[in-house]
């Protein structure tokens, strides 16, 4: 688990650092808003490559952003085990590089076998998220943990629904 934390905060710094010195880093002033974006599930980049993982996750799932720092998120994907999972939680995204938002997604996922046997666990995954207009996308680098969950840089396209 260190080995894969190091490695998805060294993704993580690399992608931020790399903005940072383009755009500046900002805090993103909190303000309400009225989105709802809808998204076809994820495609998952998984660090172990000889686990024979699924990386296509399709689902179907929301988002509601309702501030410019906060979404609440909710869905259903076919996870990299090759068994449904339900997810639930709330994206804090409180600064920016440019036009990426950077902060994570705290909720949590069900369906995952070696994971308390398929049922609910808590997660924090750190996330950046990018919106123009009608299309966006979440990059999130989840971390392993253990031999119950491979990491990966998981990517969601999303559209904007209203």
């Amino acid at each position: 688990m260190i080995k894969s934390l190091r490695i998805a905060g060294l993704a993580l710094l690399a992608c931020v650092s790399g903005a940072a010195m383009a755009d500046g880093f900002e805090t993103i002033e909190s303000a309400p808003l009225k989105e709802v974006w809808i998204n076809g599930g994820f495609y998952s980049y998984h660090f172990q490559r000889d686990k024979g993982l699924n990386d296509s996750n399709p689902g179907l799932g929301a988002e509601w952003r309702f501030s410019t720092v906060a979404s609440a998120t909710v869905g259903r994907f076919y996870n990299s085990d090759r068994a449904y999972s339900n997810y639930a939680g709330v994206y804090y995204q409180p600064w920016k590089i440019g036009p990426v938002r950077i902060g994570a997604v705290v909720g949590g996922f069900s369906g995952y076998p070696k994971m308390r046997d398929g049922g609910w666990f808590p997660a924090a995954i750190p996330t950046l998220s990018y919106e123009y207009e009608r299309v966006g996308v979440n990059v999130a680098i989840v971390p392993s943990y253990k031999d119950r969950l491979y990491g990966a840089l998981s990517i969601q396209l999303k559209l904007k629904a209203f």
